[in-house]
């Protein structure tokens, strides 16, 4: 049985550009976490992140893109999330993220329009301002919404990313075929 709600859809132009995708970056911070620091009584940070967001990035994985963060902060909880879901690059502690960016492309062999990227604030907007496709929570800063291509529905650490992986891979045709993966032959 399908889902009686459809899937949310980009535009035909935006749509055009996710089929042209070949990596997916997002922020950690406000984008896979709900942007607040928890510290627990011996000073430790603490990290809350979605199944559901992670399993868009896996999926994201399958379909063939190059799928990793791009965090201004470092931390062992974010490593050991990035490992869990085995992505594919990893940069942490970057606080120019536009150089960060840079780097990226040269070492994939990437040009800026062949990478989608969900950020949610100042930080993010020299990589929001050149990516292909651009996506923020709802919940992200004004100045970051006004940049974005997409501002999804769900705000961040509570299914941003998710949602934004479906935007592009039902443009990219390839969402039906990896949730069948997931039904149950008829």
């Amino acid at each position: 049985m399908m889902p009686t709600e459809p899937a949310p859809q980009l535009s035909p132009e935006l749509a055009r550009r996710a089929r042209g995708l070949r990596a997916l970056l997002t922020d950690v911070d406000g984008v896979l976490t709900d942007g607040l620091l928890r510290y627990g009584a011996s000073g430790e940070e603490i990290k809350a992140f979605s199944v559901r967001d992670g399993l868009a990035l896996k999926l994201a994985r399958e379909a063939g893109l190059v799928v990793g963060l791009l965090s201004a902060r470092s931390h062992e909880a974010l490593i050991r999330r990035a490992d869990e879901l085995g992505l594919d690059e990893v940069m942490l502690g970057r606080g120019d993220k536009g150089h960060a960016f840079n780097r990226f492309l040269a070492e994939r062999g990437l040009g800026a329009s062949e990478v989608a990227f969900v950020g949610d604030d100042l930080p993010d907007l020299p990589v929001l301002a050149r990516c292909g496709l651009s996506f923020c929570p709802s919940d992200a800063a004004r100045e970051v919404q006004a940049h974005c291509d997409v501002v999804v529905e769900k705000p961040g650490g509570r299914g941003a990313v998710r949602e934004a992986v479906e935007m592009l891979l039902n443009a990219r045709g390839q969402w039906r075929d990896l949730l069948a993966n997931f039904l149950p032959p008829s």
